[in-house]
């Protein structure tokens, strides 16, 4: 199946130009032959903690409803990283929206950033359950931002769960570019799987957005890949067939030590 990446960058707190923007890019997507799409993270509000307090809804509201209706109107799936309000807390969270319209799966972050100046804890609750779903074949985990520094998620997703494809949405910052091309490939290399990273581009209160948006094979090699600084498009072709050629060629899976970790 192919896939696309659309690195952006997001207006602080105007719901509606980021929907044009997610619209205008599905749309490039669709007409290429895609047929699923990635966002980066909060793409809704822009990556900013007091603009997510403001703007935060319930899935019922906001931006999820105009994304499903983008999503049917041009049949390609979406996956986003958007806010969901729940009662008094806020997650960040990933939806998952199928061809058809219809949400298909959600995430709520799991890992959340602590750091000044962007401290997600005091914004968000996080989440407590690994996700995953099954599309075009191929089973996708999903997985936001911050969750890349830890790659016990990401085995856990290939194990248990059989993920063959991580999916990251991202607003990752200039400082540690290095860290996030490193980590995205080591996920895949260990895994063996697909690593499809989209990542922003632009600046949020402050914090410049270092783009490097990919999508890296089960062996490692980066088959698409985004600048550092100009919204983009990106695309690739990945298959099941990829992932068992290089798991078959490499037993890592088989030969792990579960008697000793």
């Amino acid at each position: 199946m192919k896939v696309a990446v659309a690195q952006i960058s997001c207006a602080l707190g105007d719901l509606n130009a980021n929907l044009l923007k997610i619209r205008d890019f599905s749309s490039r997507a669709k007409s290429s032959g895609a047929e699923l799409i990635i966002f980066p993270e909060m793409v809704d509000t822009g990556y900013s903690m007091p603009a997510i307090h403001a703007h935060a809804t319930p899935w019922t509201d906001g931006a999820v409803p105009e994304m499903q209706k983008i999503a049917k109107g041009f049949s390609i799936g979406i996956i986003c990283g958007v806010s969901e309000r729940d009662g008094p807390s806020i997650y960040n969270s990933q939806v998952f929206i199928d061809a058809n319209g219809e949400v298909a799966a959600k995430y709520r972050k799991i890992h959340l950033f602590t750091a000044a100046p962007i401290e997600e804890h005091k914004c968000f609750a996080a989440g407590g359950e690994f996700t995953s779903v099954a599309v075009g074949g191929l089973r996708f985990g999903l997985s936001i931002c911050y969750d890349l520094r830890f790659p016990e998620l990401y085995r856990t997703l290939a194990v248990e769960e059989e993920v063959r494809a991580f999916i990251i949405s991202s607003a990752w910052p200039f400082p540690r570019v290095e860290h996030f091309r490193t980590l995205a490939t080591a996920r895949a290399i260990e895994n063996q799987s697909y690593m499809i990273a989209a990542n922003r581009v632009g600046m949020d209160d402050g914090v410049t957005f270092c783009g490097s948006s990919a999508i890296i094979d089960p062996y490692g090699v980066v088959i698409a890949a985004a600048s550092t600084d100009r919204e983009e498009l990106i695309q690739a072709e990945i298959s099941e067939e990829v992932v068992n050629s290089v798991r078959d060629r490499m037993a890592v899976f088989a030969q792990r030590r579960q008697d000793l970790y």
